[in-house]
Order: structure tokens, then sequence, then C-alpha cells
């Protein structure tokens, strides 16, 4: 039995379009692809045989990856997300201590929502576990693999 995961509603939402897809749309691509393969004869040194059942494994393993992961999953609900402290779902503006002026914001989401490029960093990163159960005021510091960050916590809020 896997962890149970948070999401938000579009989180979950993607994760169930991209189920979709794969059991409805990339199963049956995927399957053409080998019957293609084998009426190429002799299946020991095809190819493409070989690439087609590989691209059938890996889409196997994210089909069931997501079905346990939306099976266990918690939707959430941003109305009822306090702001007392750094909970999942919280966003907080972070003044950079080692960085004059500087002054960065994220949002703590599941590693299934992360997405650094939109400030949405995993509650599970070496930022996000230092960051959860902080207040506002809080100075934070955080080994990371390039080394220390230095933060104090500016605002905590629900976007």
């Amino acid at each position: 039995m896997s962890d149970r995961i948070y999401l938000t509603r579009d989180g979950y939402n993607r994760l169930k379009e991209e189920l979709y897809v794969l059991i409805h749309q990339t199963r049956k691509e995927v399957l053409e692809k080998i019957a293609e393969a084998r009426s190429h004869g002799d299946l020991s040194e095809n190819a493409e045989y070989d690439a087609a059942r590989e691209q059938q494994s890996q889409t196997e393993a994210r089909i069931a990856d997501l079905e346990n992961k939306l099976s266990t999953a918690t939707i959430l609900d941003p109305k009822l997300i306090k702001t007392d402290k750094v909970y999942i779902l919280t966003s907080v503006k972070l003044k950079n201590l080692q960085v004059e002026d500087e002054v960065i914001e994220y949002t703590l989401v599941s590693s299934e929502e992360a997405d650094t490029d939109l400030g949405k960093i995993s509650v599970r990163s070496p930022v996000g576990r230092s960051l959860i159960g902080k207040t506002v005021g809080d100075k934070v510091h955080i080994t990371v693999p390039k080394g220390e960050l230095h933060f104090e916590i500016l605002d905590i809020f629900v976007k």
C-alpha cells in the first residue's frame, strides 16, 4: 500500500486526464506498433519490436502508477488551508538573506504537482521540508546540493 498523496483539484484532474490518454490512446498505439513489428517476421532481431515492447512496458508502468496515486489521493480545498504556518498548498514569500533585496515566492505542493518554473516546489524537496511548520518571521537555513540557503519568511498565504 502506498502513502497517501495530497493534490489540488486541478492536479487530480491532470493525473486523471493523463491516465485516460494512456489507456484509451497510447495503449492502442503501442499495440498497433507491436502488431506492425510482428508482421515483419523474426522477432529475435527485430529492433522495432523490442522498442515497441519497451514502450508498452513503460506505458503500463505509468498506468499502474497513476491508478495507485489516484486511488490514494486526498484532494485538498485551498479555502480550508490555514496560513498561521507553512503547510502544503500555502505560498510563502521569502527574503533571501544572502542576496540583498531578493524576495522569492514558492507554493508548496505534492511531488506530483511540483513545477519549479511555476514556483511550485514539492513539500518533499529540501526547501519544502525545511519550510513546513515555520511561521512568519522565522529564519530558515537549508542545506541543498549546491550549498546553504538562508531565508526569512515574510508572508504565508493561499493563492
